[in-house]
């Protein structure tokens, strides 16, 4: 009965076909759509948008922790050998090993007076904590270990039962166990190890966790995209070649396809392995494998062999081998030659030839001969792929591709840190193993500052360790979290990065998989019909096909097709992960199984099992759909065997039409296909691909919005803050199934999360203004700014830091630096109070001292407010943070309603500067009083492309009168027909057209102008932020030119194209004054008789003029105006023993 119902997978019979078509016909179209939309929410309710990174950091703190401490193995220590120091029972030597790895959760020391005085001597430490006292939030390591102190002497034993005439006895002479603290980690959070964990009271209802506070800054992985090493790598640059790749360099395995460089015939290749740095002859491998004849490895290589091109390579390759190496078919004579290519090699392995192949060839497969399969089937895909036969891989295809997240990352670094301070420990402890010194405990000899200290400095820095080189650091691995708004903080922990060719490749992470169980995945495969893999060489396939486990060759099968039914069956049951993916390549004969970690899945709705819907009642989780098997997570590999239904609607269309096309998976939604930025943007199949990706890469990460809901607890150095964001009028799929139900009790259905909205729905008219809105120029409504919109709030953070006084440091008095008032030459000091920090609510101005600090010498160090910045106290923060240092926070905040030069965008890319602002009364107004609050010139959208902002304009209208389309998701969005047609039955022009009147003169304005509500967003450009100017300021000391930084009161560059333009206009003066007389003006002295420069003379107190050292004279000197960079020049050249001449004329 087994069977039968797993061999249902196989769609051939048409029977099943009609069962599959009337099991999704009964449900009707609109009662799947809804289902759809629940499977969705139910999706992201499980799994969140950053999810990978969380469950990533969970698996490493439960299992790749103690894994990391067990590849360690037993640390041996011997002593220097000093024979001075030789104890009279011989050396002693020392033998540690690592047990159990317990990690607490985040604490902190209170301190010796706190506790002195009845408080606890530790608190836990909450991520608000560690922000608000730039803290590193982390958990402290513990670890069990297992000292033992021994000698070794050689005794004498007994040769008939122990083999041997002398052996080697320890003397065990102390054992210490203890537990001791191996440093901290830093702890994600919202992970199990955070106090957050599962709490219903949040500090901050956007914030979703996944990121590490690392001395109060906030830092994030970005997933690394690494090529995967579970499967053979074909490749034709610059050689043809195959490769079993893994991390460890001594088990790579190449073939190459080479030239022969005999000169038999042009252009003929060979067959070459390239196995521990050495170069072997492919045949002379598989006579070391046991292959016993010629005929014997041809047939394993199963190709045909009457095609000349592999029957010129094989012979070739066997000519080659019998050439070099003479009677290599007998007896072990093949291992003595590879012995010999080994030895000779730049560094020859320590291990013998056997043991070689057994540890470092193909690990995963046990036997000689079934290594001899796997390498006569590398040959087969190369040759396959020379012959045009197997595709070349590809280093974007997804297929080929895995992505590292905190448990690789953290894992990689922890090692290397471990590594040093094993080394340091190491080198203690030899010390103390000469003479009759005591052996102390382990907390004596290991300093965790270096783990603790490596892992701060990795994620302060960004700098992480190399995936495979020792020695090399690579950028891009951890990011500071931005905080503009909450959907850019999202985007951030869900980007992905290529480390191929180390460039800054984003994109948006799915579903990457963990690990999962290799024996019992390798049970199941044997109960669906796999056989296991032969241990000869002899025997041939038959017509079987091959089954790869994460591309190692573990069985082969007689029906694939059957097998990978039954597979999928179990799977769909739970009885293999739902996170397997299982390939059938057909044309290849092989089934390919990945379980690895790193993948990247998706859920799809099984067709063939929507019947089970109707089981379920109520409320339900997305676990129950997969236990159901009405959905199943698919990967880039499986979903080529799938015939996947863009939407729930083409399974309807194919059977009313009657295709040919038979389903077997279904999309949830068209719009999953992008990303989170790209799923909210309505109508973006109409807009242009560089408009859409403006708006999801850059314009919807600037917009201002409510970045957090706790900014009473957090002092971030700059943010901005809306003060009425609102939803969009319109509505997509992702972001109802990102929404919660819990928002509002009132209102029924799904309300979209307010985080991802970060703008205000405005009136927006397209016409021409007076011609202030030319090209990106957007022309506002005074009266609607000064209602409150856009209106936004600017908070900016300024810090300082002292040294602690109970910190004991070797400083001189006149150094130690304290916060306080003191007079100022630098700037005023009226709004500070005595301990050298403002009161709340003072209003700062430019050059006001924010935050006080002098010595005891009262020489002033404190802190003055750059140019252009002012704002009114906010908040002031003094505290102390883990490295013993006092330090204070002041914030300013500063009410910024939108000016000229301010940037605003729409959701579609169609990015404007304001360039004018226009009072109500001279706007156009309809006939019902409305008055536009943006207008935007008509020229925008043609070039542009996006005639999505159109669409989400006319919609919004309907939407605002009540009407019934509200929905704008991508792919599936409304007919223009259908939009029309509701503003029509609402009383409006199909077109959204609307006859307007001047407000100057009241006269009706002849052509019809298109207005609508549309969702515009404000911009963190602003004119405030970039004004620059000066008259005079600090110059340049070497070229005495003006600086060019705006935060040092630098001037303007006037290069060489503005200068092009005040010659077109043949304003000579003007050049004249920007160029020299306000940039560097010099003066220098010139003898016209030797037409040198004559240098000004000193001669004691008095100066004695101009002297021209060459003439020897001081007549006929002139002053001349000159830049100072000439001058300059002409001295750096007189010091390389070029003088320059100076030909001058009286004016």
């Amino acid at each position: 009965m087994e069977i039968d119902d797993d061999m249902d997978f196989v769609h051939s019979d048409s029977d099943n076909d009609d069962d599959v078509a009337s099991s999704f016909q009964d449900l009707g179209e609109g009662a799947l759509k809804t289902f759809c939309k629940k499977a969705s929410t139910a999706f992201f309710d499980q799994y969140g948008l950053i999810s990978h990174q969380i469950n990533s950091y969970n698996d490493f703190v439960k299992y790749g922790m103690q894994q990391l401490f067990d590849s360690i193995g037993e640390i041996v220590i011997s002593p220097g050998y000093d024979p001075s120091k030789r104890r009279d029972d011989g050396w002693r030597q020392a033998s540690l090993k690592f047990g159990k790895v317990t990690l607490e959760e985040p604490m902190f020391w209170t301190g010796d007076r706190f506790s002195a005085d009845g408080g606890k001597e530790y608190l836990n430490l909450l991520p608000r904590h560690a922000r608000l006292q730039n803290m590193t939030y982390s958990s402290k390591i513990k670890v069990h270990t297992h000292l033992e102190v021994f000698t070794e002497n050689l005794v004498t034993s007994d040769k008939f039962q122990t083999g041997v005439q002398q052996q080697v006895e320890k003397t065990m002479l102390s054992v210490l166990k203890s537990d001791i603290q191996f440093g901290s980690l830093p702890v994600m959070v919202k992970s199990d190890l955070c106090w957050e964990k599962g709490t219903e009271k949040m500090d901050c209802e956007f914030d979703h966790g996944g990121y590490f506070i690392i001395k109060g800054a906030e830092k994030t992985f970005i997933a690394q995209e690494q090529m995967c090493l579970k499967r053979l790598w074909i490749a034709k640059n610059p050689n043809w070649s195959i490769a079993y790749r893994s991390v460890a360099k001594r088990r790579k395995v190449h073939i190459k396809l080479v030239p022969k460089v005999d000169h038999i015939s042009e252009g003929e290749k060979i067959l070459s392995v390239y196995f521990m740095a050495t170069e072997v002859p492919i045949w002379i491998l598989f006579f070391a494998l046991g292959v016993s004849n010629d005929l014997e490895a041809v047939k394993l290589i199963d190709l045909d062999i009457e095609d000349c091109r592999v029957a010129n390579i094989l012979v070739a390759s066997i000519h080659v081998a019998d050439k070099q190496f003479e009677g290599f078919r007998k007896v072990d004579n093949a291992v003595n030659h590879i012995k010999k290519l080994m030895q000779g090699c730049k560094f020859p392995p320590t291990e013998s030839v056997e043991e070689c192949f057994k540890n470092y060839l193909f690990p995963n497969l046990k036997s000689l001969r079934q290594k001899a399969r796997f390498l006569a089937y590398m040959v087969k895909c190369l040759l396959e792929a020379y012959m045009g036969l197997r595709q070349v891989d590809s280093r974007d295809d997804f297929r080929n591709k895995r992505l590292e997240l905190a448990s690789e990352l953290l894992e990689r670094e922890l090692r290397v840190h471990i590594k040093h301070a094993e080394r340091r420990m190491v080198k203690a402890m030899q010390r103390d193993l000469y003479g009759d010194r005591e052996i102390q405990s382990i907390e004596h000899y290991l300093d965790t500052s270096i783990i603790t200290n490596g892992l701060s400095r990795a994620f302060s820095t960004g700098a992480w360790s190399h995936p495979y080189k020792r020695m090399e650091r690579i950028s891009g691995v951890v990011a500071t979290l931005r905080r503009t708004n909450p959907l850019q903080a999202t985007c951030d922990m869900r980007k992905t990065r290529q480390q191929v060719s180390y460039t800054g490749r984003v994109g948006d992470a799915r579903y990457p998989t963990n690990l999962m169980e290799r024996d019992g995945l390798l049970r199941k495969l044997r109960q669906c019909g796999m056989e296991n893999l032969v241990d000869d060489t002899s025997s041939l396939l038959k017509g079987k096909q091959k089954v790869f486990l994460d591309g190692d060759w573990v069985g082969v099968v007689e029906d694939s097709a059957s097998f990978v039914a039954k597979l999928r069956r179990k799977r769909r049951r739970m009885e293999v992960s739902h996170q397997v993916e299982i390939k059938r390549d057909e044309h290849h004969c092989e089934v390919r199984i990945f379980a690895d970690s790193g993948r990247i899945l998706r859920p799809l709705l099984v067709v063939r099992n929507l019947k089970n819907i109707k089981e379920l009642k109520g409320d339900y989780i997305f676990q129950t759909l997969l236990d159901k098997g009405v959905i199943e997570l698919i990967g880039p590999e499986e979903e080529e065997d799938c015939q996947t239904a863009w939407g729930v609607k083409y399974l309807f269309t194919t059977e009313k039409a009657r295709l040919p096309v038979k389903y077997t998976h279904c999309e949830l939604d068209c719009s999953f296909l992008l990303g989170l930025s790209c799923g909210i943007i309505p109508f973006t199949n109409h807009d242009h691909a560089k408009r859409v990706l403006y708006q999801s890469e850059k314009h919807s990460q600037q917009a201002i919005g409510f970045s957090t809901t706790n900014p009473n607890v957090r002092v971030d150095t700059n943010t901005h803050q809306l003060y009425y964001p609102q939803r969009p009028l319109f509505r997509t799929m992702l972001s109802d199934c990102l929404g919660k139900s819990s928002y509002s009790h009132q209102q029924r259905g799904m309300i979209p999360r307010p985080e991802f909205s970060n703008g205000q729905c405005a009136i927006v008219s397209v016409n021409v203004h007076l011609g202030y809105n030319q090209e990106d120029s957007i022309v506002m409504n005074r009266s609607s700014l000064e209602r409150g919109m856009f209106r936004s709030e600017h908070i900016r953070s300024y810090k300082a830091e002292v040294e602690s006084s109970g910190v004991e440091k070797k400083l001189k008095p006149e150094d130690c630096i304290s916060f306080g008032k003191t007079q100022s030459k630098i700037g005023r000091v009226d709004s500070l109070d005595d301990d050298g920090l403002p009161f709340v609510g003072a209003n700062l101005q430019t050059g006001d001292i924010i935050i006080g600090k002098h010595s005891n010498s009262l020489v002033d160090h404190s802190i003055k407010l750059r140019h252009t910045e002012r704002g009114m106290v906010h908040k002031v923060v003094l505290s102390a943070n883990d490295d013993g240092k006092n330090y204070a926070v002041v914030s300013l905040g500063q009410v910024r309603s939108p000016c000229l030069g301010d940037k605003f965008s729409s959701m579609h890319g169609q990015k404007g500067v304001l360039g004018f602002l226009e009072s109500q009364e001279n706007f156009p107004f309809t006939k019902q009083g409305i008055v536009p609050d943006i207008v935007i010139n008509p020229h925008a959208f043609p070039s542009r492309q996006t005639p999505g902002q159109l669409l989400e304009a006319a919609l919004g209208k309907g939407v605002a009168l009540g009407g019934a389309l509200k929905y704008a998701t991508p792919f599936s969005t409304p007919s223009v027909e259908d939009i029309t047609a509701q503003l029509h039955r609402l009383g409006f022009s199909r077109w959204g057209h609307e006859r307007v009147y001047d407000g100057r003169t009241g006269e009706a304005v002849r052509s019809l102008i298109f207005m609508g509500p549309t969702f515009y967003q404000r911009l963190t450009h602003m004119a405030e932020d970039k004004v620059k100017f000066r008259n005079t300021g600090p110059v340049h000391p070497l070229t005495r030119q003006p600086v060019a930084d705006r935060k040092r009161f630098g001037g303007i560059k006037f290069g060489e194209m503005e200068r092009d333009c005040l010659l077109a206009h043949g304003a000579a003066a003007n050049l004249h004054e920007r160029l020299f007389t306000l940039s560097d003006s010099s003066q220098i002295h010139i003898c016209r008789s030797c037409k040198n420069v004559a240098n000004v003379v000193f001669g004691g107190r008095k100066i004695r003029g101009p002297y021209c050292r060459f003439c020897e004279s001081v007549e006929d000197v002139v002053r001349v105006n000159v830049p100072y960079g000439a001058k300059l020049l002409c001295q750096e050249l007189f010091s390389m023993g070029i003088s320059l001449k100076f030909d001058t004329e009286l004016c």
